[in-house]
Formats: structure tokens, C-alpha cells, sequence
């Protein structure tokens, strides 16, 4: 006699299964800290491996070297493209005053390039209720094959507007680095989109089992439909599609390094798909979302600011990876 009931065949965490609209990732809450910029942005370039010492007290592993797999991000300066004004009323924030900083003329594989910048001057701060700014990246100095700059929103953080304000009229008409934003030991979620797959079957696309020899018609299909009432296909049924190219999240993840000397990361030979690094770059505990090449956000934690304890870096694998 065959089993009543097994455990569903694929996640119903992440629905639907759809592709993202494209690779620019919109972060739709912030977690609001200190002045500063709530996050940065850089190019996934591949995975190595280094050697840290714990000297945390309440660790097991305390007195030890302990070996951590990393990712490498590169991250070239930003630079700031416009302020945003929002005011805020029983339906949520809206957009009610932008101001154009000097442009990058590379921006305008990007967007059409206004003739004018806009004025802070006569602006009364005290009216509006968020400040954030639209800051662009530029790919022009690093490896990955395109100019095309990247233009996106991130967050100010900040007790009042005001101080926001303060924070940022500084930076304006400046090169943004992540070294002046992130930190070494401190956590952080990163926004990615995942590798394409294509079209997959039902065994890839929601890990459903092989049937038997003697099943008829296919081997890599599901059993059945699913009930004769009501009539019809729910979306809950593994079926074919597409697979991959989503948006997901990797929360808290661990900084291990922020650096600014290439040559201190770049392996023999090059990353295989990327070649070398040439700018500021992040290390990340573990594996984050996408393929090399690929567009990823910073920003900080949104389930609470804290860090991973006294660890000392002791080495850094160059070994080649090709």
C-alpha cells in the first residue's frame, strides 16, 4: 500500500516564480542608524578563502584559526545624482521635490541629461518629512565590460531630517567610498539577483522525485494534477518554467574585510570571469546571490545593527582559481 502524505516537492516561500523586471534591486525599508549612507553598492567578482584567529571570549573556537570561505565584491566610488524630498500622509511617503546635482556625462547611456542643475538654497528643510538621495556607480572603472552606470536610491540615516540634511550637503559634488560607509566586523544584507536558469523541468525546478521504471508515459514528471475538484490547476503544482534571475535577500552577512589595495586580493591569474580588481572592495562571509559581473546592494541590516566580535585576519588565499 502506497503512503498517505510526504512533504511537498519545492518551497512555496518565494511566490510566484517569476523573473525580476530587470537588475537595478529596490530596497523598500531601511534600518535607520547613525548620519551616514544606509548602504553601498559593487560588482559580485567571484569567491576565495581566509584565516582568521577568534579571540571572541564566548566562542568554542576561542584562541583558534578558523577558515571562512569569502565573497569578493568590487566596489567602485559612487557618486550623488540628486536629493529626494518626500512628505508623508495617511498613504505613505511621495516624492515632492528632487534636486539635480552636476552630472557624470557618462550618465547619459543611462538617462537623458538635464540642461540645468537645481538650487538648495531657497528649500525650508522643516517641510518635508524623509531626505534620501539617487547616487549612480561607475563601471567605466573597473573590469566588467560595460559604462553603463547604475543609478539607484539609498537611504540617509538620521534622527530628524535636519540631520540628514547636514550629513549629506557635505558630500555633495564628491566621490562616495565604502570605506567611509561600511565597516569591518559589521553585518549587513545584501540584495541580489540570482543566476538565470531558463526553462526547467519540474524534477529542477522543485526537486520532485524520479518516478518508477514502470510509471507510465514520463520519468521526470509529476504524478498528477492535482484533484478532480475544484476544476482546475492550482498554482501550488510543481509544473514546468522559468527558473532563476530572482530577487532575493542574504540577511546578515558578515563584513570580514573592507580594503583599498588591490594587489592584497587579487589572485594569480585573475577571477575566472572577471580578471582583476582595480578598486575599494568588500569581503563577505559565505556565498551571496548572482553570477559574477553582477549588480549587488549593501545596506545596513534591517533586523538590528550589531557585529561578529574580535576576529584577527591572518592570510588571504591568492592561489589561482582558473
Amino acid at each position: 500500500m502506497g503512503k498517505g502524505h510526504r512533504p511537498r516537492s519545492g518551497s512555496l516561500q518565494f511566490w510566484p516564480r517569476k523573473r525580476a523586471k530587470n537588475s537595478n534591486i529596490r530596497v523598500r525599508n531601511w534600518n535607520v542608524t547613525k548620519p551616514s549612507l544606509l548602504g553601498f553598492a559593487g560588482y559580485k567578482v567571484g569567491m576565495t578563502h581566509v584565516f582568521l584567529k577568534d579571540n571572541r571570549s564566548n566562542s568554542l573556537t576561542k584562541g583558534t584559526d578558523i577558515c571562512w570561505p569569502v565573497t569578493v565584491i568590487e566596489c567602485p566610488p559612487i557618486k550623488i545624482f540628486s536629493l529626494r524630498f518626500y512628505t508623508k500622509d495617511n498613504y505613505g511617503l511621495h516624492l515632492a521635490k528632487e534636486v539635480l546635482m552636476k552630472q557624470d556625462k557618462e550618465l547619459k547611456r543611462r538617462i537623458n541629461l538635464a540642461k540645468k542643475t537645481g538650487e538648495l538654497n531657497g528649500i525650508i528643510i522643516e517641510n518635508y518629512f524623509d531626505l534620501r538621495v539617487n547616487v549612480y556607480t561607475q563601471p567605466k572603472k573597473t573590469n566588467i565590460g560595460t559604462k553603463m552606470p547604475k543609478l539607484f536610491e539609498l537611504g540617509i540615516g538620521g534622527r530628524d531630517i535636519k540631520q540628514k540634511y547636514d550629513y549629506i550637503r557635505d558630500k555633495l559634488d564628491k566621490e562616495l567610498n565604502v570605506r567611509d560607509i561600511l565597516k569591518n566586523g559589521q553585518f549587513i544584507d545584501i540584495h541580489g539577483i540570482t543566476k538565470g536558469k531558463g526553462f526547467q523541468g519540474s524534477v529542477k525546478r522543485f526537486g520532485v522525485t524520479l518516478k518508477a521504471h514502470k510509471s507510465e508515459k514520463k520519468r521526470r514528471a509529476i504524478g498528477n494534477l492535482g484533484p478532480w475538484t475544484p476544476k482546475r490547476v492550482s498554482y501550488t503544482i510543481g509544473l514546468p518554467g522559468k527558473m532563476g534571475y530572482h530577487l532575493r535577500t542574504a540577511y546578515n552577512k558578515v563584513i570580514i574585510l573592507v580594503g583599498n589595495d588591490p594587489s592584497k586580493i587579487n589572485v594569480r591569474g585573475g577571477y575566472p570571469g572577471y580578471g582583476l580588481i582595480k578598486n575599494d572592495y568588500v569581503l563577505v562571509k559565505g556565498s551571496i546571490p548572482g553570477s559574477k559581473k553582477r549588480f549587488v546592494k549593501m545596506i545596513e541590516p534591517i533586523r538590528g545593527s550589531k557585529t561578529v566580535g574580535n576576529m584577527e585576519l591572518n592570510y588571504i588565499s591568492l592561489r589561482s582559481k582558473q
